[in-house]
């Protein structure tokens, strides 16, 4: 009987993953033949010159390595239902910092180079992202919007660090200096990878264990389904708050800096990407239900989408803005789902329509 429920309730959390996404493409697929493009193509090149071609394979596992961390990042605070909408700003903040000191440092040992880069963001994340775990910790100040308010206001400093104090003369726009040699990842043999995919797994291993097989694990899990109730049986939740928004940071400045030493070199105005590293991680654990292997089977899915849509406008006549389409609409009906879980709309909505039957 608990193999059963088990079985329907894993089958509801894959139907709700999935369905936002058959949506976002149906849709998608009415707007390409409305403007002229072939669906079915359009689709098939996404899919198979990301997926099944050696170099969009490694391509999309080089996308996929600092969402990998964005999304485990997220997914480790939000299964306990702490809000942290930070990993952007944690995220570009380290990234910025780990390539001043990727330039800035001379004559190291490559090695050397990267761990205090990597020790720098990581550093800078975790203090960043300590104003909001104080305050939610201690005054029980919504995390969610102080956490919103400093992305932005993070991403603001940067710019003006990037364009003034930092900027780098020879270059026409807004940027840092590049990193130095000693610091950089470097492409693995012809392949479109480097070696901080190796870095992300073995981080996103480790949060999944203790995630799903540590006594931090069974807390965050009793915390998301009940805070007071696991307050009151002794867990110490303003501990708890404390130690999983300084993990997620961590996580997050080990993403900036993979992704600044390995991907960019150097900050630009755009270095995190649009909507952001950090916002697509939140998409990717929201569509993965915070599970470890919902996780890995999102990311790769949308870091797919990511890699399909530098090809689209070479193979087909429809532009690229189309994925940036798909992305959206699976925001949207993630989002109608997530509020429907929270709030119950739907529950609400159904006794409504009972009551007045009954009546």
């Amino acid at each position: 009987m608990k193999e059963k429920k088990h079985s329907q309730h894993f089958g509801v959390k894959a139907f709700n993953s999935v369905m936002p996404v058959i949506l976002a493409f149906v849709i998608g697929a009415i707007i390409i033949a409305i403007i002229g493009g072939n669906p079915l193509e359009t689709y098939k090149v996404m899919i198979t010159k990301s997926l099944f071609d050696m170099k969009g394979i490694t391509r999309t596992l080089q996308v996929a390595a600092p969402l990998l961390l964005t999304a485990i990042g997220t997914s480790l605070c939000f299964k306990a239902n702490i809000f942290n909408m930070g990993i952007e700003g944690q995220m570009i903040f380290g990234g910025f910092m780990a390539g001043i000191v990727g330039h800035y440092l001379t004559g190291m040992a490559p090695l050397a180079h990267k761990l205090i880069c990597f020790a720098v963001s990581i550093g800078c994340a975790v203090v960043f992202a300590l104003i909001p775990t104080m305050l939610r910790a201690y005054l029980r100040v919504d995390e969610m919007v102080v956490t919103l308010v400093l992305n932005y206001a993070m991403a603001k400093i940067l710019e003006y660090l990037a364009s003034g104090v930092f900027k780098d003369t020879s270059a026409g726009y807004v940027a840092t200096a590049p990193v130095q040699d000693s610091a950089k990842f470097f492409l693995m043999g012809t392949s479109k990878v480097t070696p901080f995919i190796f870095i992300s797994i073995i981080v996103f291993i480790i949060v999944a264990f203790i995630m799903m097989k540590t006594r931090l694990g069974y807390t965050i899990t009793a915390m998301g389904k009940n805070a007071s109730f696991a307050e009151a049986t002794g867990l110490r939740t303003r501990r708890t708050v404390i130690k999983l928004m300084m993990m997620s940071a961590v996580i997050a400045g080990i993403a900036g800096a993979g992704h600044m030493l390995s991907e960019k070199t150097f900050y630009t105005l755009d270095f995190s990407g649009s909507p952001g590293l950090g916002w697509d991680g939140m998409l990717i654990a929201l569509l993965g239900r915070h599970s470890p292997i919902g996780i890995v089977i999102s990311c790769l899915f949308y870091s797919a989408l990511k890699t399909g849509v530098e090809k689209i406008g070479l193979y087909t006549s429809v532009p690229n803005e189309i994925v940036s389409v798909i992305q959206g609409l699976i925001v949207l009906f993630l989002a109608v789902q997530f509020m429907d879980e929270r709030y119950g709309f739907m529950e609400k909505f159904r006794n409504k329509i009972s009551a007045k039957k009954e009546a």
